[in-house]
């Protein structure tokens, strides 16, 4: 079986500075795969170059079949996208703009798959107000469902839960865990270890854009260590190598 995520020697380079550096990874199906790291690390990086928002300096990378350089648009098709800066357009409500999202992605009832989300993620309160004047939990809830709402067969998240209240956390990360039971794939980024340790399968470690380990976190425990110790260990190496 294909990785639904597969890059090699990925580079993105701003002028002096080198984002991400020669980044070699794979992601299997069903997945919940956390790509860990320091605020700064080339997290967010390669999420915009893994959703085709961003364009490699070089490298290659795949994304369900699809290569992010030559086929962008396919990619963005066929996942779920969540920024780490929620942007739903500020002249649409809540609804309009999941009804935009429908018509986009040619979602077949998409009235009835909305209300879902409104109720699931408890803003059906919120449905007709204009995104601009939305708190950013709420508009991070809209954001959820617009990448969810397809069902798409691999969602790549950037800091899913930084605008949640705890009861909201513990609601999206069990909705998280059993999407990926379904047999789907969720690609995460976040600085926040305690999340990726609850729910996370496989982790990789960013530092200074560098690629400082990847493997299972049950491995983790199963050697009786566990994964903020571990990365704090070796990210603190990374700072002096």
């Amino acid at each position: 079986m294909s990785p639904v995520i597969e890059t090699t020697d990925l580079v993105k380079q701003y002028g002096d500075v080198c984002a991400v550096d020669q980044i070699t990874l794979s992601v299997e199906k069903g997945s919940l795969f956390g790509l860990l790291g320091p605020n700064g690390s080339g997290k967010t990086t390669m999420i915009k170059m893994l959703t085709g928002q961003t364009k490699p300096t070089a490298g290659t990378a795949m994304v369900l079949g699809f290569d992010v350089v030559a086929d962008p648009i396919n990619v963005r098709r066929q996942v779920g996208i969540i920024p780490e800066q929620e942007t739903p357009p500020s002249f649409l409500t809540a609804r309009e703009y999941l009804a935009f999202v429908g018509a986009i992605r040619k979602i077949p009832d998409i009235g009835a798959k909305a209300d879902r989300w409104f109720d699931l993620l408890d803003f059906a309160d919120k449905r007709d107000i204009l995104c601009k004047d939305l708190s950013r939990g709420t508009r991070q809830k809209l954001m959820f469902a617009q990448a969810f709402i397809h069902e798409p067969e691999l969602a790549l998240i950037d800091e899913p839960l930084i605008n949640f209240d705890p009861i909201m956390q513990d609601l999206v990360k069990e909705y998280l865990v059993d999407y990926v039971r379904k047999g789907k794939t969720i690609f995460l980024s976040t600085h926040i270890l305690e999340v990726a340790e609850e729910i996370c399968s496989e982790f990789a470690i960013l530092h200074k854009g560098r690629l400082l380990h990847t493997g299972r976190v049950a491995e983790l425990s199963e050697n009786g260590g566990d994964l903020p110790s571990f990365f704090l260990s070796l990210v603190r190496k990374g700072s002096h190598v």
